[in-house]
């Protein structure tokens, strides 16, 4: 308490000394807390913090940091926090409505404190201070800070070299924030900006440029190092002011005049690099820039493709020459051939290069482009790009055969498709040869196809070339195999020439026995009849006991295309899986990454799909494992997703039988789904479609299964995206066991609904009420007593006559259910409404049916219009004014529904109701369709209860009239009928024949 009390009292101080702009004494009690704020020491750390968080909104404050900041006395630590506070200040207080906004007066004193001098002599902080200047740049330049830039510019101009490096590392942050501002108003003082300072920037880039090169060829590196740091800054500031700064860049002479620049500075940094070898201190920063002059030519590719036009040409040229010709050896570098590759692709697939295919229809300017790129890529120039890329770019490199050996699944990991190559140069390599041979397939068609004719046969162990150039042929040729569809006999190759190089079985074949099941894996959906498939299974079964890993986990790959591919057929594998899947239960236990077991679990996941229930037998091994990979995967959550994808599509093969895995997958639900719990923000999506289906599956409700359900009140206030897989679970309960799981949660479950109802999308409106409707269909009589406070507002929306066909509709059904189903109920929540309304309750009755015959139009499923039909009905027989009142309304509604449920026998000529369902029979089932689950099964049970399903409309619509006329009398009743239109009473009597 009496610290607490201090340390008011210090704010307090503080405070008052700042109102009395006593700023030496407030530096001092700030200095104290910052240098505390830096502590190892929690006990001192916090309070600190705290007290600073304080401070945040305190007038002076950001001074009082300003002066500590730029104090090149004070401890290195203490500044670098005073900087990352008054950064944090400006995103949080800077804005003019800003809650606590910093106040005019004090943001003009900072504005002028950090402009006063660029000397801060620690590169770190230079950084944040460039970085928080740009910050309030973007906030206040030019408008509240015109003198921003004419200062920048004048500093970088000095002599002092630090200064103008500061300066300069200023100049760019501010020119790169301001050129990512996208609105409307603030481009064009952008573009003025630009076209006012370009000048300059041109000749301090080309000065330090310059400055760069003699000092590197005078062997002064580390001159030459400091000139190539401004250099580098001056062409970052360059970069943004070209690409962004300028609405029509090709009218500027001197933006044109830098971009062809860009090629001879960059064959003169690529000469340097050969001049300064690979261990100068020059060296990575060289690259750096190098790379940097590529963005430039790339950026300005993507953001005007119409003024790089005149670029194209020497684009190409340079690109192409150093990297598929001699002319790039000795100074290519890996990131900047990626590069190169880059812009060729960009210039080879740009839609803006391309002409219409109505050529009349074509821009001036796609014709320019389109005929400036036919006439570079000749058919020599491709076929040497062609075979220089399987060639050259497609082996495989020692770096990484040495990876194959040493760490085999990283290898397997990343070659098909880990993020870690993501910028790397083979994947960049092989997407330049789709790109380019999607382009030109007519002239690179022959030169891969007579690549491949070279190397037919097996091919020598002893050649580890010959091995390497098959694989890359081999490679290309699955990464075109849509290409080459024509102009491959995939499936003669695959017998005559691909079964035998796997039949190959020395380690060193392994390259290509890896290959060549990849290579299948390509061709699967695309060429291979299903009669093969048989034949590719046995291979698979073969390569699955590979005593290679790399090949092991490729042909798993492979496996998960075929079984895949449309074209699959159960039959034809269920010889091979029991086999396969102990194998791939195998694999998925010897390897030991997190994203081996990943794609191994792909593609259990994937068999287990596509065979369902044909799984059963073999599947033990796998549920007695999950439970322990599960326990060891705790700090992998994309692990886990992977293992409940398992589980989801285990629980639909094993279906009711997935019981038996309820102690292991109903606490795996429970962490999935609960919001307070860390890992849902991975598992939730998962995690809920494996209880839908452990649900759908399941036999009978279990208290445990019953518990997790408390999941969902929680999962319903968050309205994301997973709402509609959450009213399907709840309608799974009501169809498992209805009479426990409402009397458990049907009153938090409405509360739940009452609060969406409030705030919900019309289609979100429609799931709600669907679930009270099935509950009624479920349970008449609890359903209604349990989601009661709903339905008043379900019978004013239709008094109402809500304007939405599909929620009308709905509405619709649940009044009907309830009226047919529970009439005493609904006598009481007639009285009810009418109470509130304030109205006779046969007026109001009279209303809704009014309204119910009006918008019966809204209704579309026949199931709906049955029970309007049988709900209306079972108003008769009534003496009730209103009711007969309304007589031609109900007899109208009831032919329509005949109409859409009676169907003529064609022989006896008679009619009957389609919708009658008599008995209960399992579906007989071809091999390639899913069983029902237990959940289809409770439906059509449940189906032989409901009266659309189980009372014959035909005969209802009879013994109704009958009753009406047995209490009217004949002659009552026949006034009564001639209420109703001629026509309808002839379809009526023509459906009632025989009765």
């Amino acid at each position: 308490m009496l610290s607490q009390l201090k340390n008011r009292s210090r704010l307090r101080f503080v405070v008052g000394i700042y109102r009395a702009m006593d700023m030496d004494s407030a530096s001092t009690v700030v200095l104290q807390a910052l240098t505390q704020a830096t502590s190892q020491d929690t006990a001192v750390l916090k309070p600190a913090e705290e007290q600073l968080r304080q401070w945040e909104t305190q007038p002076g404050f950001y001074s009082v940091l300003l002066n500590i900041f730029n104090n090149h006395m004070l401890d290195v630590n203490v500044r670098w926090l005073a900087v990352l506070y008054f950064k944090n200040g400006i995103d949080r207080y800077w804005r003019r409505l800003a809650p606590h906004a910093l106040s005019e007066e004090e943001k003009m004193s900072l504005r002028a404190g950090l402009i006063t001098n660029f000397n801060e002599p620690v590169n770190q902080i230079a950084t944040q201070i460039a970085v928080l200047i740009a910050k309030v740049a973007r906030l206040d330049c030019p408008r509240q800070w015109p003198e921003l830039i004419p200062i920048l510019l004048e500093s970088v101009k000095g002599q002092d070299g630090l200064q103008q490096h500061r300066a300069l590392l200023t100049f760019y942050h501010v020119t790169k924030t301001l050129a990512s501002k996208r609105l409307p108003q603030d481009r064009p003082l952008f573009q003025d900006l630009a076209s006012g300072i370009y000048s300059f920037a041109c000749s301090l880039w080309s000065h330090h440029t310059d400055c760069f090169l003699q000092q590197i060829y005078a062997r002064n590196e580390v001159a030459a190092l400091s000139s190539l740091e401004r250099t580098l800054l001056s062409l970052k500031v360059l970069r943004k002011l070209t690409v962004h700064g300028f609405q029509e860049p090709q009218q500027n002479m001197e933006v044109m005049g830098f971009l062809n620049a860009v090629f001879e500075r960059l064959k003169q940094f690529l000469e340097c690099c050969r001049q300064v070898g690979p261990d100068s201190t020059c060296r990575e920063k060289l690259e750096k820039t190098i790379i940097l002059y590529t963005k430039v030519l790339l950026d300005f590719l993507e953001y005007h493709p119409c003024p790089f036009i005149p670029l194209i040409q020497r684009s190409l040229e340079f690109a192409v020459s150093y990297v598929f010709t001699p002319a790039g050896e000795g100074v290519t570098f890996e990131r900047f051939i990626v590069q190169c590759m880059n812009l060729i692709k960009m210039i080879v697939k740009n839609d803006a290069y391309k002409p219409a295919k109505n050529i009349d229809d074509s821009k001036p300017e796609s014709l320019e482009a389109h005929k400036i790129k036919t006439a570079f890529f000749t058919h020599p120039t491709l076929t040497e790009i062609g075979r220089r890329l399987v060639s050259h770019y497609f082996l495989l490199t020692e770096e990484e055969l040495a990876m194959w050996e040493e760490d085999p699944e990283s290898f397997a990991v990343e070659e098909t498709g880990g993020d870690s190559w993501k910028y790397s140069l083979r994947p960049c390599t092989e997407v330049l040869f789709l790109d380019i041979f999607h382009n030109y397939s007519q002239t690179l068609t022959p030169v891969l196809l007579d690549m491949v004719q070279n190397l037919q046969g097996p091919t020598n162990v002893e050649d580890p070339v010959q091995l390497l150039m098959k694989d890359a042929v081999y490679n290309a040729v699955g990464l075109a195999a849509y290409e080459l569809f024509d102009n491959v006999d995939f499936d003669q190759w695959f017998k005559n020439q691909l079964l035998g190089e796997l039949q190959v079985s020395h380690h060193r074949y392994k390259l290509i026995r890896r290959r060549v099941i990849w290579l299948i894996g390509q061709w699967i959906s695309v060429k291979f009849k299903s009669d093969l498939r048989p034949l590719l299974y046995e291979v698979i079964l073969s390569l699955m006991q590979d005593p290679d890993l790399v090949v092991r986990i490729e042909t798993a790959t492979t496996l998960k295309l075929t079984v895949d591919d449309f074209e699959f057929r159960t039959e034809q594998f269920l010889p091979y899986l029991e086999s396969i899947f102990g194998l791939l239960f195998q694999l998925l236990q010897q390897v030991t990454e997190c994203d081996t077991k990943m794609q191994v679990l792909h593609v259990i996941s994937c068999v287990i799909e596509r065979v369902n229930i044909q799984i059963r037998p073999y599947v033990a091994c796998l549920v007695q494992y999950l439970p322990l990979l599960w326990k060891q995967s705790e700090e992998h959550n994309m692990l886990r997703c992977a293992i409940l994808t398992t589980l989801i599509h285990l629980v639909q093969g094993l279906g009711a039988e997935s019981k038996n895995l309820y102690p292991f997958l109903l606490p795996i639900i429970q962490l999935s789904t609960d919001v307070s719990q860390p890992p849902h923000v991975y598992l939730l999506d998962d995690g809920l479609e494996l209880w839908l289906v452990t649900l759908e599956n399941s036999p009978a409700v279990t208290p445990e299964l019953l518990r997790i359900f408390q999941n969902m009140s929680a999962l319903l206030e968050l309205s994301s995206e997973n709402l509609r897989t959450c009213f399907q679970i709840v309608n799974a309960y009501m169809y498992l066991s209805a009479p426990e799981f409402l009397q458990n949660y049907a009153e938090s479950l409405c509360r739940s609904f009452c609060d969406l109802l409030r705030d919900i999308t019309n289609e979100g409106q429609v799931q709600v009420l669907k679930v009270v409707e099935i509950a009624l269909k479920v349970s008449p009589i609890l359903g209604a007593h349990m989601f009661q406070p709903l339905l008043p507002a379900v019978f004013r929306g239709i008094v109402d006559g809500e304007r939405y066909p599909v929620v009308m509709s709905t509405y619709l059904g649940i009044i009907g259910r309830v009226l047919l189903q529970n009439s005493s109920f609904f006598s009481s929540l007639l009285a009810q409404m009418a109470s509130e309304c304030g109205q006779e309750m046969d007026h109001l009755l009279g209303s809704v049916i009014e309204m119910w015959v009006d918008r019966m139009d809204n209704i579309t499923q026949p199931e709906r219009r049955k029970l309007s039909s049988l709900a209306l009905l079972s108003l008769l027989p009534s003496d009730n004014s209103v009711i007969q009142d309304k007589f031609c309304g109900i007899i109208n509604i009831c032919v329509e529904a005949l109409h859409d449920v009676m169907t003529e026998d064609p022989e006896t000529g008679t009619f009957k109701d389609c919708m009658l369902m008599s008995h209960f029979e399992e579906p007989k089932l071809s091999d390639d369709e899913e069983p029902p689950t237990e959940q289809d099964k409770r439906k059509k049970l449940l189906a032989l209860e409901d009266p659309v399903h189980s009372v014959s409309l035909q005969q209802f619509v009879y013994e109704k009239l009958k009753a009406q006329q047995a209490l009217m009398g004949d002659e009552g009743f026949g006034v009564l009928m001639e209420s109703v239109d001629t026509e309808l009473v002839r379809q009526l009597q023509e459906f009632l024949q025989g009765f």
